[in-house]
């Protein structure tokens, strides 16, 4: 078998600032501002708040805890910062691979690119880059459908690659280090699906882990610890060990001639990637024939089938929701909400719209189907059906190809500041949020960033040196 481990590594180490286009570092602007604000917003979640709480006894450190007033090392910020990141499910997706690469790349480089200021915007935004493709690439090779079906969630498991790879490209480690860095890296992938059965944080807490997991990976390969240079297609390796029917060629395939953060998709609903081009439709639906709830009588809405044991079962957990982690992965109540309030942002999905009578009764004349029709491009594609029938009789049917913030149907700049700054000004003030939105518009090759990460403190716990 090719030496899939080592080509991709490699191409990821040679990988240079002037190998990427104006285009790669402006898409990379808009995801790194993407994640900012969804980290800012996270950083209130109870969930990142137990994180901070964790931190605040340790020893003080250099680098920022997005939100907070605190300091700590390179390690915890990044897992702080991820958990932060995906705690409101509004970070950027790779839909090919079904994962969250930005939570986890960006906390990856923010902690680093503080440790070492000497990091300058060309290298961080190429170190990026690279973190979001091989974590990307592998997520592919795994087929996302069967590594969910052994219960693992790419983001993390396939996220500490990327990180690892983030991490030794900011630390110049060379090549045969960064190699053993993404050996030692398979050793801590792991990420369990199983918060689905109550409700639990777990899933949030991932990309952080991944983050803090990649740096360690990183600074162990730098001081001479090896790891397996067959970790990705080795008889007990990743691919084989994680995926019922994994596609190791797809590692390598057409390596270097597109790169996969320009497949990446921003978010604009607050739930699971799965339910945004359904919501999209029902949206669309009610706001152009001014529906009501009260009006209807039955709504059908196809789901991928990839997506169905996170959003669809189980049936009774979907339909009866308890919290906002059981909410952000039910189907029926992100229909039920995109009808009734014609949005789906974190005010909808609140432990208090859970129990809305409203949504609950809505949510029973939801139903739930596969169709093949909608299978056919996924993962490049993820369509959605939807067709709402009326008590008069009238019925409406959408069809999404792609849903908003995909990368082809992306949202405009202005629309991303929007949500930046709707998410930021939980935190932070109004005109700070809006020099960041400047800050980063800005952002050239030789700029420094310090500036930037200065500006996403908020109040917080602190640390013992803020005290």
């Amino acid at each position: 078998m090719e030496p899939i481990t080592r080509t991709l590594i490699f191409y990821a180490y040679a990988l240079n600032p002037k190998d990427l286009e104006r285009e790669v570092f402006e898409q990379t602007k808009r995801l790194l501002l993407d994640y900012l604000g969804v980290a800012m917003a996270g950083s209130r979640t109870d969930s990142a708040q137990s994180v901070q709480k964790m931190l605040a006894g340790s020893a003080p450190g250099l680098c920022t805890v997005i939100g907070t007033a605190l300091k700590t090392s390179p390690e915890f910020a990044a897992l702080a910062n991820g958990a932060a990141a995906h705690s409101v499910e509004l970070d950027d997706t790779h839909q090919a691979g079904s994962l969250h690469p930005g939570a986890v790349m960006f906390s990856t480089a923010i902690s680093l690119s503080e440790l070492h200021p000497e990091i300058r915007a060309d290298r961080f935004v190429c170190a990026a880059v690279a973190g979001y493709e091989v974590a990307a690439r592998i997520a592919m090779a795994l087929q996302p459908k069967y590594h969910y079906e052994l219960g693992f969630h790419p983001t993390a498991t396939c996220g500490v690659f990327g990180a690892a790879v983030t991490a030794a490209k900011l630390l110049r480690l060379s090549e045969e280090e960064m190699l053993s860095a993404v050996g030692i890296a398979g050793s801590m992938a792991a990420g369990s699906l199983e918060f689905l059965a109550e409700g639990a944080w777990t899933k949030r807490l991932h990309p952080g882990l991944a983050a803090q997991n990649g740096i360690m990976a990183a600074k162990l390969a730098a001081q001479g610890f090896r790891g397996p240079a067959t970790i990705l297609e080795g008889r007990d390796g990743f691919l084989f060990g994680y995926s019922r029917k994994p596609r190791p060629e797809l590692v390598t395939l057409d390596l270097g001639k597109d790169l996969e953060i320009m497949r990446t998709s921003v978010k604009p609903h607050a739930c699971c990637r799965y339910m945004q081009s359904s919501i999209d439709a029902l949206i669309e639906l009610a706001s152009t024939h001014d529906l009501h709830p009260e009006q209807i009588k039955r709504v059908e809405v196809a789901v991928l089938e990839a997506g169905w044991p996170l959003v669809c079962e189980p049936r009774k957990r979907k339909y009866s929701p308890e919290n906002q982690v059981d909410a952000q992965f039910s189907m029926p109540y992100g229909a039920a909400v995109a009808l009734i309030d014609r949005a789906a942002g974190l005010d909808q999905f609140s432990d208090g719209s859970v129990r809305s009578p409203e949504i609950k009764s809505l949510m029973g004349k939801i139903v739930l189907t596969k169709d093949l029709r909608i299978e056919k491009k996924f993962p490049e594609e993820w369509p959605a059906r939807v067709q709402i029938e009326l008590t008069n009789g009238k019925q409406f049917q959408k069809n999404i190809r792609y849903p908003k913030g995909d990368p082809k149907n992306p949202l405009t700049w202005q629309e991303l500041a929007t949500k930046f700054e709707s998410l930021a000004t939980r935190v932070i003030p109004d005109a700070r949020a809006g020099q960041i939105v400047q800050m980063v518009s800005e952002m050239k090759p030789p700029s420094t960033l310090a500036d930037i990460w200065k500006m996403t403190a908020g109040a917080g716990p602190r640390s013992q040196s803020a005290n």
